[in-house]
């Protein structure tokens, strides 16, 4: 299995570090690969590699190497999954906490937490932003300040930190995957407003995504057709709400 690896980025111990091309492995191997991962969560990872996408994991390398250490260690011994990924959590929050510049945002976030939305924005996508407004954003603030596990993008249907009625895609996606996360979290967002429960929507989500990726023909088409989805919920709300008022 030659296609995934970029780099050899090091080692410790036994464990051989290797930078990966994160789209292959999504496209071929498993759609729910992100920024990181080791053979107890990923099988088809060899047990004596740690893997760090070249888009996601190299960003934060120092903190995600800290967790898959943690996540390998704990889950080689048989520890579950849920438990392995909580230690491992806790391990690279406080990391984390260390860095420079932590405090100003986590003060930031306290008093005014608008200015950090602002921060954290970066680009409007103006193409699929009308009712429903899609940002490309700073994903390295939102996994220090919010949530240490936001890879991809998400919305304020799981999100309660996403302002009402956006969706929010990360810097550190490709040009290339961009659609399709999109595709995936509007998709998402519209199931969870008609009431499905995350699980239901995600799979239903994680379906479709894998569907393009194999095959990108219709991409474009199925992408407006869910973003014209949540224009048109988003728009039925607010003149229900109009009403009421």
């Amino acid at each position: 299995m030659k296609k995934p690896y970029i780099k050899k980025r090091g080692q410790i111990g036994n464990l051989k570090i290797w930078v990966v091309n994160g789209n292959y492995i999504r496209n071929n191997l498993d759609v729910e690969f992100t920024n990181c991962g080791e053979h107890y969560v990923f099988p088809f990872i060899p047990k004596d590699e740690l893997w760090l996408d070249e888009e996601f994991g190299t960003k934060d390398e120092k903190h995600y190497i800290d967790y898959l250490l943690t996540e390998y260690s704990l889950m080689s011994k048989g520890v579950s999954y849920d438990n392995a990924l909580i230690k491992a959590d806790l391990i690279q929050k406080r990391e984390i906490q260390k860095e420079k510049g932590f405090k100003q945002l986590k003060k930031l976030k306290e008093k005014e937490n608008y200015k950090l939305i602002e921060k954290i924005h970066k680009k409007l996508l103006k193409t699929y932003s009308d009712h429903l407004k899609v940002w490309i954003i700073d994903g390295k603030i939102v996994r220090e300040i919010y949530f240490i596990d936001f890879v991809e993008g998400g919305h304020d249907k799981v999100y309660s930190f996403v302002p009402k009625n956006e969706i929010w895609i990360d810097d550190d996606i490709s040009q290339k995957e961009r659609k399709l996360i999109l595709l995936h979290e509007a998709h998402e967002r519209y199931l969870m407003s008609k009431g499905f429960t995350y699980r239901d929507a995600h799979a239903s989500s994680s379906r479709i995504e894998h569907k393009y990726r194999t095959n990108k023909i219709g991409l474009d088409e199925a992408l407006k057709k869910e973003i014209l989805n949540n224009d048109k919920l988003i728009k039925k709300e607010t003149e229900v709400g109009y009403l009421h008022y």
